[in-house]
């Protein structure tokens, strides 16, 4: 069983306002408009709750930014660094070099991970990852003599990071605009999403999309596409579960035309699904698979990328692979990924994520009988609730979901993220029953209270 997730958190702190004022000095933040003066400052966590400065208690219901799988304020995680940081705190992996953590942590995980998958390079994150990944892709081509293979194939509103590479092969505007010319040779694709059914043309969804690939595959010409990337399950698109038949047909098709595929499972490993990579609930094992977030939970940054035996052969060679990062194999961020994954281990999270994750869903399926909800879908721990203005067009609230996740913070305490049309819910993979009856309160509370048109009743 997860270690309790409902521990008591200390009070408030006379500094809130001395930080307030310094946040808004100093502190460039990531979507904040110039115009909000307001800062929630965080100061504990402990399991599913953080706590801020004014002293005011939340549930965490988005793990932080879906990578706290074991829980906030494990001592085990701290006592794992403090004891790395006393014998051997930092080197890297240049050359020949190496240290014990990295060897020991790149056997673990290739030991967790889908067969095929025995070679891992690590990063500081995500988007490292997916930098990493594309580069490899393109790079496997040109060390097998056929440089013309640079097309990269994403989806439409994937996230795959904020790299410039990362970011070009996301399928969001926002991370475009206004950024100047963005990695070439992408192209994006229309993503599985069975509850849009209107994007499809009254088409089998995977029938639709593998018909695009095919027709996309010959108009680019098969020898010139390097790899396909796509996230199993998509997250910050809303929680979107392609159909079963979707990624196993796509892996089928590129690997006809041998064309790589990449899975960012940033989001999606180490549990989140009840799986250790969602690659096995599809049952496909792609080329190359990138992880980060829930691999040391967020403690420290960390990030592995995993490739097949084909793969690292190509990419090594006699002259080795020419890329590499500063924190590479960082035995700490290493440390504390091992410490990380034997509590999973140790406490079935795995397990939990499925248990707790079906229950949290049946208590949100009521949800659906709100004039305002047209979905609700869930795998393991990641849910979505799809919010709509129309039930029958399927339309977005006008406002977006901004106000409803505002509001759940405010008046239920509990945070979450939301995309244009879904509020996402990834939270830590200790959650109990007990706090799936909050969380599932208190959104029951306020979406009961929201209008078609996006206005939040009193």
């Amino acid at each position: 069983m997860p270690a309790s997730s409902a521990v008591s958190l200390s009070g408030p702190d006379d500094r809130t306002a001395q930080w307030v004022r310094s946040d808004r000095d100093r502190l460039i933040h990531p979507n904040l408009p110039s115009t909000r003066t307001d800062r929630t400052v965080m100061v504990e966590g402990r399991g599913c709750h953080v706590r801020d400065s004014a002293g005011r208690r939340y549930l965490d219901a988005a793990a932080v930014l879906g990578m706290m799988q074991v829980g906030h304020g494990r001592s085990e995680i701290v006592a794992a660094a403090a004891a790395q940081m006393g014998t051997l705190e930092c080197f890297h992996l240049w050359e020949s070099m190496s240290n014990d953590k990295a060897i020991e942590l790149a056997v673990r995980l290739t030991g967790l991970a889908p067969d095929g998958l025995d070679r891992v390079f690590f990063t500081s994150g995500g988007a490292e990852g997916n930098e990493i990944a594309l580069r490899m892709a393109r790079y496997f081509h040109y060390r097998r003599d056929e440089p013309e293979r640079t097309w990269i194939l994403s989806r439409k509103t994937a996230y795959h990071g904020i790299a410039y590479g990362a970011g070009s092969v996301s399928g969001l505007p926002v991370y475009h605009e206004g950024f100047g010319p963005q990695l070439p040779h992408v192209h994006h694709l229309t993503a599985p999403d069975p509850y849009q059914t209107a994007a499809y043309d009254g088409a089998d969804v995977t029938e639709f999309c593998l018909r695009e690939l095919r027709e996309t595959i010959e108009r680019i010409g098969p020898d010139r596409i390097a790899a396909m990337i796509g996230e199993p399950v998509m997250s910050v698109g809303g929680a979107v579960v392609p159909p079963p038949d979707y990624w196993p047909r796509v892996a089928e098709l590129l690997r006809s035309h041998g064309i790589l595929l990449i899975f960012d499972e940033v989001v999606t490993a180490y549990g989140r699904t009840g799986h250790w990579f969602a690659a096995e609930h599809f049952g496909v094992r792609p080329d190359l698979l990138v992880t980060a977030k829930g691999i040391t939970s967020g403690y420290v940054p960390h990030g592995a990328v995993l490739v097949t035996d084909e793969v690292a052969a190509a990419v090594t060679g006699p002259a080795g692979f020419p890329i590499g990062f500063t924190y590479t194999g960082h035995p700490t961020a290493c440390a504390v990924a091992l410490a990380n994954l034997d509590l999973i281990e140790r406490e079935k999270l795995l397990d939990n994520a499925t248990t707790t994750g079906g229950y949290l869903a049946d208590r949100l399926a009521p949800l659906c009988d709100l004039p305002v909800v047209g979905d609700v879908r869930q795998i393991g721990l990641m849910l979505g609730i799809e919010l709509v203005a129309d039930k029958t067009a399927r339309t977005q609230l006008p406002t977006g979901t901004a106000p409803v996740a505002q509001a759940l913070r405010e008046d239920a305490g509990i945070i979450l993220r939301g995309n244009p049309r879904s509020l996402l819910i990834n939270p830590p993979l200790v959650m109990d029953r007990a706090v799936a009856d909050e969380l599932a309160d208190g959104l029951h509370a306020v979406l009961s209270r929201v209008e078609p048109d996006g206005r939040i009743r009193p």
